[in-house]
């Protein structure tokens, strides 16, 4: 069989951007909430560090869409970004294009998947990045598995945007239902507590955004600005042609040659383009000085789209409408990305302005683009555009909900020429010293060589261990209690079924029991040694039938594994208490506790977090409680089989019972919830790969298996 190899002759780097509409060409920046700046940086990046010679290979992997309502280039499974960058577009979830909001209950597909394809890749990648929440969750499950570092960036973050949403008076519940908020900021803390390093864009971010997790460990953090394509964003020159898009605002302006005063985002309530609209309608001498052109994405008719847009498009025309700017402002339909430069650079020819009045804004790239070309800026006084700023000192900062003070700013530097002059100089040098992606990649891969020897430690081995695993079509991984064993009959008929397909079938129990009391156990009725034992609740690996244990797992797992540190805190904590000692493993904790008494694993969740502590807490029968690495799990370990041995996750069917289960039974893998199950597992999503049988026990597994045709041969 054919081993992962790592490629020597430079880093592979995998980033992770799951949502929104991904593609290298002419980005439909805009047309969503989900296809933003997120979007354009990581596809530059990709590609910005596949220009780089100590880089072999980048993939940028998305999510794939084949949607009638999307263009066909978001279904191309590979698109060259470059000769060493790709997009990689992953096939997850329903065929048709989602929002964020609703891609949770899939990303387990999305990383198995992922996993398949590197062992196609042949090569196990030196990083993976996450961006965003889902992407960060991703990939802390990947590079759990993978024994690499996980690098992550947030974007935005889950907690700020509730913060902000209940202050302009949304209820929580409505929050809750509308951005799956809870999930998505435990997502942010999991990839928090995961990460080897957090990249953030400002001081700002770091200091005062991530400041509100539990998981916030600013010694893992970096500022790395993003940057811009200098050869797209240069200043503009006198003798330069009338770009296409120019033609485009005469068809709204009487006097064209007026200075322009431009907005470029979506149209997002948060953006505050409306407040602009405002200003600019309230303003006699703003309106005599100059026009107003509002770029807010792409739209082919305002009644048809979602929601969110189509209030804040409503209410601009509303407002043009009101204060009759017919003549003084643009609002075009439509625009390539091509456009966007010789925009920024036609509206610094006319001696414009460019200005981000957000509410809140976490980077803000449209300023270091509007300001290689020359244009100063105003912009809201928030993180990004104060560092910009800040080190460009090339505009000016307000209040974004201050409509005189904005007003002011406009006019002081479309009314001052030489005030004008400074920014603008000021702008070009700044921009190209501070927020180049020449700079950005030089420190980005400077941070990624301070990661790699504490990944070498961790890389987990592929011993040659003889095994059926190699050349098996199937596999069947069954926990033991309450699944595998609690009927007799069943369990014969199951067994002889085992027997008839032995040199077809792989058979492997995972079980929260210690490895001697699984061999006793089923010993005792009469079950052949298993080909694979996955043992106290997936933190132990053996090969049977001479119970060779799988050493590599455990120095895999053993990653910020500090089980006497946990101890300590436990102690403190009501209503529980430690099992004997036999229970207790070196990679495993295990805690019986009683409900009503005990806080609950928000409560201790947020004890380990606040000492730097990462387990997992695994809850069984309503009564034990186990914490494992965080690399480990009965699920994990199944997929680290399968990534090590080649084998195809659809021809793997699990079965279980009960919350220790749960992990293992979701994702690409064939899942038996037998009938007995145990109310843990009553909020299981859905999906035509879980089956919920009728029959309790072994039975169940029997009848699972007919189910899923696994008793059929090839």
């Amino acid at each position: 069989m054919t081993n992962i190899r790592r490629r020597k002759e430079g880093l592979y780097l995998v980033h992770l951007s799951i949502h929104g509409l991904v593609r290298g060409f002419d980005m439909e920046l805009g047309r969503d909430s989900d296809t933003g700046g997120q979007v354009k940086y990581v596809v530059e990046l990709a590609r910005a560090l596949g220009k780089n010679p100590r880089v072999a290979r980048v993939d940028l992997l998305t999510r794939k869409g084949l949607d009638s309502k999307v263009d066909n280039s978001y279904g191309k499974t590979i698109e060259k970004l470059g000769d060493k960058a790709n997009i990689v577009r992953i096939e997850f979830g329903p065929k048709r294009y989602l929002r964020k909001e609703v891609l949770w209950p899939y990303l387990d597909e999305f990383t198995d998947k992922a996993l398949q394809y590197f062992r196609r890749v042949g090569m196990v990648p030196d990083i993976i990045h996450g961006h965003y929440a889902d992407a960060g969750l991703a990939g802390s499950k990947l590079a759990q598995h993978l024994g690499v570092p996980l690098i992550f960036t947030g974007h935005s973050l889950g907690r700020i945007k509730k913060e902000r949403l209940l202050e302009h008076g949304r209820n929580e519940a409505a929050i809750e239902s509308r951005y799956n908020m809870s999930t998505r900021i435990e997502a942010e803390e999991v990839a928090l507590g995961n990460a080897s390093l957090v990249i953030t864009s400002t001081a700002q971010e770091r200091d005062e955004q991530y400041k509100e997790y539990e998981n916030y460990h600013p010694g893992r953090m970096r500022i790395i600005p993003p940057g811009i394509d200098l050869e797209r964003f240069y200043p503009y020159k006198s003798n330069q042609k009338k770009p296409r898009i120019a033609h485009e605002l005469d068809r709204f302006l009487q006097k064209s040659n007026k200075p322009m005063i431009l907005a470029l985002s979506r149209p997002d309530e948060r953006k505050n383009i409306t407040t602009l609209v405002e200003a600019f309608g309230e303003s006699p001498e703003l309106r005599e000085a100059a026009n107003l052109v509002i770029i807010a994405g792409n739209r082919e008719d305002i009644a048809r789209m979602d929601k969110g847009p189509k209030r804040v498009l409503t209410r601009i025309l509303m407002l043009v409408d009101k204060h009759d700017l017919y003549g003084q402002a643009a609002y075009p339909k439509k625009h390539a990305a091509d456009d966007v430069p010789e925009l920024y650079r036609y509206a610094a020819q006319r001696r414009g302005v460019f200005i981000n009045p957000a509410m809140t804004e976490p980077f803000g790239l449209t300023l270091i683009e509007a300001g290689a070309t020359g244009l100063p800026l105003v912009a809201t006084d928030d993180g990004g555009p104060r560092e910009i700023i800040g080190k460009c000192a090339n505009g000016m900062l307000i209040d974004p909900l201050d409509k005189e003070a904005m007003t002011k700013a406009l006019l002081s530097l479309v009314s001052d020429r030489e005030n004008w002059k400074k920014y603008s100089r000021a702008g070009i040098k700044g921009v190209k010293k501070f927020f180049s992606w020449h700079a950005h990649t030089k420190t980005y891969l400077r941070e990624i060589q301070k990661l790699r020897p504490r990944r070498k430690q961790e890389k987990p081995g592929l011993p040659i261990i003889k095994s059926k695993l190699p050349v098996a079509e199937k596999v069947l991984i069954t926990d033991i209690d309450n699944t595998l064993l609690g009927e007799p009959q069943g369990l014969r008929e199951l067994l002889s079924i085992l027997s008839s397909m032995q040199d077809e079938l792989v058979f492997g129990v995972a079980t929260g029991r210690r490895l001697e009391s699984t061999l006793n156990v089923l010993a005792k009725e009469n079950v052949p040694v298993p080909d694979i034992f996955i043992t106290s609740v997936g933190s132990e690996i053996y090969y049977g039938p001479n119970i060779l244990k799988d050493h590599a797992w455990s120095r895999h797992i053993a990653y910020r594994w500090k089980p006497g540190a946990i101890a300590e805190v436990m102690k403190d904590v009501p209503g529980v208490e430690m099992q004997v000692q036999e229970n207790q493993r070196e990679f495993k904790l295990s805690y019986n506790y009683i409900p009503g008494k005990y806080p609950g694993v928000r409560h201790v969740r947020r004890l380990l977090r606040q000492k730097d502590l990462h387990a997992k807490m695994i809850h069984s029968h309503n009564q034990f409680l186990d914490f494992l690495p965080v690399r480990a799990s009965k699920g994990l370990a199944i997929r680290y089989l399968c990534m090590k041995w080649g084998v195809d996750m659809k021809k793997v069917l699990v079965a279980g019972d009960s919350g220790n289960d749960r992990e293992m039974l979701m994702g690409s893998m064939l899942g038996v919830i037998v009938g007995n199950y145990s109310q843990e597992l009553k909020g299981m999503p859905v999906t035509s790969n879980i089956y919920f049988a009728v029959d309790h026990y072994a039975r169940g597994i029997i009848e699972g298996m007919q189910h899923f045709g696994f008793l059929e041969e090839g």
